[in-house]
């Protein structure tokens, strides 16, 4: 029943879960703007929103693109989506588990153009990477990440954060995940398993990558790129040139989230339900508190609340003291 990713936007929050419920909630409230349920249907990716229309994927591999508790359109996709889908700019983008990126008319659904990727053979099955930047679309293949044209799907740049090593399908797999996290004209992000590394969105160019085993995405601040790794430990790099600037074993063998940085510190969750505020100058433990059971999204900011969401589908706003 748990959501598959949060989408916040001015004071809206915008959330499914897998049965196929789909909300728009005030996110100083909390309250219902409205809430629709999608009969008989399985979510596998979203939700994507731009504050007013909301778009998912679902396992039988349709996207459906909802407003005000309507749905107004739905397109039948070439594969499978772990992504939550893109809404931007009166246009909805779609990645597929095919690396192939799709582009539709967010009024009327038509599709506007589709990129293909060939690429290795197996794709993980958890959200990669998918966000605009100005007026370039971005988008995780396999390693690399990739500025295209939202007009028409060409590839204007690409840089490598990971590239694929080894002798099998499965150690060739170096998707990028999401969350990733962008500050001014850097663009950061975390290939699974493998890298980690930030980009100069504006020239298309990469700037440093580091090693770095982890499955969850990352969040930053103008100074610092956070990212946990496998095993529970919390590093922290320079955002400038990616040398270490801390790490702490606080939670270590622990399953984390992806982390929030917020100006009071970096919000974490794990597994057992607890949530804990982290020291931005060296990771020490400054808080912890105890949720009604696991999140199943990383933590979201929207103005100056933040958002944690329980796979039970409990909705918990807070303001951090």
């Amino acid at each position: 029943n748990f959501p598959l990713s949060v989408a916040t936007r001015d004071d809206r929050i915008a959330l499914a879960n897998s049965d196929g419920m789909v909300a728009m909630l005030n996110a100083k409230t909390g309250k219902d703007i409205w809430r629709f349920t999608l009969p008989k249907t399985n979510v596998s990716a979203g939700v994507g929103s731009d504050g007013q229309q909301v778009a998912l994927v679902t396992r039988d591999n349709q996207l459906v693109v909802m407003q005000d508790a309507k749905v107004q359109w739905r397109q039948t996709l070439p594969a499978q989506s772990f992504t939550p889908p893109l809404v931007a700019g009166q246009r909805v983008f779609v990645l597929t588990a095919d690396r192939s990126v799709l582009a539709f008319d967010g009024a009327t659904g038509q599709k506007l153009w589709a990129q293909q990727r060939p690429g290795e053979p197996l794709v993980l099955k958890q959200a990669g990477v998918l966000t605009a930047f100005k007026n370039t679309l971005l988008v995780g293949l396999s390693g690399r990440l990739a500025g295209m044209d939202p007009s028409t799907g060409v590839v204007v740049w690409e840089s490598a954060i990971a590239t694929p090593r080894g002798t099998n399908d499965m150690e060739r797999l170096v998707d990028l995940i999401g969350p990733s996290d962008r500050m001014g004209d850097v663009v950061c992000a975390r290939a699974f398993q493998a890298q980690i590394g930030c980009v100069d969105a504006q020239k298309g160019q990469g700037i440093w990558t580091r090693p770095s085993v982890g499955d969850r995405g990352l969040s930053g601040n103008a100074n610092l790129v956070l990212a946990p790794l496998a095993n529970g430990v919390v590093q922290a790099w320079r955002r400038e040139d990616g040398e270490r600037v801390w790490e702490t074993e606080r939670l270590k063998y622990r399953l984390l989230s992806a982390p929030l940085v917020t100006p009071k510190g970096i919000v974490v969750a794990d597994s057992g339900g607890y949530v804990y505020l982290l020291s931005l100058a060296d990771g020490a433990l400054l808080n912890r508190l105890k949720m009604d059971g696991e999140l199943a999204a990383a933590p979201v900011a929207t103005a100056d609340t933040y958002i944690l969401v329980s796979r039970e589908g409990r909705v918990t706003g807070l303001n951090l003291p």
